[in-house]
């Protein structure tokens, strides 16, 4: 007899506890669906939480990690979902790891992320975040392939933003790629390819004037080709 009170009192209360996850769970999903509404992100990445601790879902783990990467909380976004090389990500967790990596300063991690987006569906965008991130490396063979595919990919609607001004600006990719170009000439050879690379840097102005970035780059290399004259200069007004 206490046998079968024990087990009446065991599936009472495995059943109130399922019947309180499911009002749980349909609670926090009305309350994820309406913070969505609202435009309220705090609210979303809370509602989110809640439903992974109550039925843990890869595919909200991608979604709760694509928002904090998208508020910068990369961090955040990375111990959601981890750092490691997995070919059988989502879309969604490839762009996050990537992103994150790369604005924490993880170069070599975030080009392995961005080499498994691009393997999988190649595109111009991986390929210029490819071609940056192994110029940073100093690995010029590896950024100018990317560039290369860049520059034959690149359509006239397609464009980069850059956020290093006050007020953020966009180019056109085709520009961004130049760009890189220049850059990558000038480190294969910092005394001989200067006005090549500045040649690349003026045909990235001629479509994009307001380019911040390759209007900087160019009138250091500008500066750093009057050096010798000057000191040139300076020798021989000594004799």
């Amino acid at each position: 007899m206490k046998r079968l009170l024990l087990l009446v009192v065991l599936v009472t209360a495995f059943s109130a506890n399922a019947q309180t996850n499911q009002q749980l769970l349909k609670h926090y999903e009305a309350f994820y669906k309406q913070m969505r509404e609202q435009g309220d992100i705090q609210g979303m990445i809370n509602g989110l939480t809640h439903l992974n601790v109550l039925a843990p879902s890869q595919a909200r783990k991608d979604t709760l990690s694509y928002i904090y990467m998208s508020e910068g909380k990369y961090v955040q976004a990375l111990n959601t979902i981890g750092i490691e090389k997995n070919v059988s990500d989502s879309d969604m967790a490839l762009e996050v790891k990537a992103v994150s990596l790369k604005s924490l300063g993880e170069t070599e991690r975030a080009i392995e992320q961005f080499k498994v987006m691009y393997d999988r569906e190649p595109n111009v965008g991986a390929a210029y975040e490819l071609a940056e991130l192994y110029l940073q490396t100093q690995k010029l063979t590896e950024a100018n392939t990317y560039i290369q595919y860049g520059l034959l990919n690149s359509q006239d609607d397609m464009a980069k933003a850059f956020y290093e001004t006050q007020q953020p600006y966009r180019v056109p990719l085709k520009a961004a790629f130049l760009y890189l170009k220049g850059l990558v000439k000038f480190n294969e050879n910092k005394t001989d390819n200067i006005d090549t690379a500045i040649s690349f840097l003026d045909q990235a102005l001629s479509m994009a004037p307001n380019f911040n970035m390759a209007n900087i780059s160019k009138n250091a290399l500008l500066s750093q080709k009057q050096k010798p004259s000057e000191t040139q200069n300076s020798g021989e007004n000594k004799n």
